[in-house]
């Protein structure tokens, strides 16, 4: 088979990149920089071929996956910046590139007859109550613009093709990007007291392991929409940190704190983050291994 991925200087795209090589698939990556600039850790991604594409420019996203003609597109570009999706100067080039972006590539996509893997999130949810949202739920209420735009790429591709894997994700940290670890682990280094949100409850995504799993779910024809987060249990922020500064060996003092009590951000965080992924196991899919092993693996990934 043959991959065409979006967004491969991000975090998740990065992996993707790189599984793809492990398996000796031939992909092509793409993102809006001239040349591929993400982590130079002598990756795969670093070597094989790499396309400049703004997939808000139709003509250009249809003759580029046109002339590559892969049997599977990995779409793994987006705005992610959710705060910054609240200003209204922002919003128009927000919606352009997470819903009529992804319009042109379910798109063209449909004229090749390819597959298609969209990375959604859970904030298409409204983040409430305590059950883990299901993968099929259809009561959508995003509380940001965000996850509107999300949500709204979702349906651009629900509503293009059949051939397509709508996977869900949450609490993204992998080696090439800025996250959530990487963040605690900085602040961690030179304080004694961090307080973190102790409200907001779900379970982290490794990219590397979540890219194995996209991998698996292109060589299936298991269509459909999935939830996939590490296994290991639902924690909030404040529990996710303390095993972060356990793990990394670190004293400093975490102490919690509730949304309301931290300050209110430009962009609503949602509660329930919590996500069903019994479906990836009825489908046959492997499930991704525990948070508390990805965190292990990831911090001797980065060499913190």
């Amino acid at each position: 088979m043959k991959f065409f991925v979006t967004g491969v200087c991000g975090q998740l795209g990065h992996d993707v990149m790189n599984d793809l090589a492990s398996r000796g698939y031939e992909g092509v990556g793409s993102d809006i920089q001239p040349e591929y600039s993400g982590a130079a850790d002598g990756s795969a991604v670093t070597t094989m071929p790499y396309v400049s594409l703004d997939i808000t420019d139709r003509d250009a996203v249809l003759a580029t996956i046109k002339e590559v003609n892969p049997d599977v597109v990995i779409h793994c570009a987006a705005w992610t910046a959710v705060d910054a999706a609240e200003d209204e100067e922002n919003q128009p080039k927000v919606r352009a590139i997470n819903v009529d972006g992804t319009q042109n590539i379910a798109d063209v996509c449909k004229e090749i007859d390819c597959k298609m893997i969209y990375i959604s999130t859970d904030y298409v949810f409204n983040g409430q109550g305590e059950k883990p949202w299901e993968p099929d739920c259809k009561d959508y209420a995003p509380l940001c613009v965000y996850g509107q735009t999300k949500l709204d790429g979702e349906l651009a591709v629900a509503n293009t093709l059949e051939k397509y894997f709508i996977v869900r994700i949450a609490w993204v940290f992998g080696v090439n990007g800025k996250n959530f670890i990487k963040t605690m682990l900085n602040v961690g280094k030179t304080h004694d007291r961090v307080t973190v949100v102790c409200d907001q409850i779900g379970t982290p995504t490794y990219t590397f392991d979540l890219a194995r799993l996209l991998v698996d779910m292109a060589e299936s024809e298991k269509y459909g929409y999935y939830h996939a987060t590490n296994e290991g249990g639902f924690i909030s922020w404040y529990e996710f940190t303390k095993e972060i500064y356990k793990q990394a060996g670190y004293t400093t003092e975490v102490a919690p704190v509730t949304t309301a009590e931290y300050g209110i951000s430009k962009a609503a965080r949602p509660f329930n983050s919590r996500l069903d992924k019994s479906k990836l196991v009825e489908a046959g899919f492997e499930p991704l291994p525990t948070w508390q092993d990805a965190l292990a693996r990831y911090l001797k990934e980065i060499e913190f």
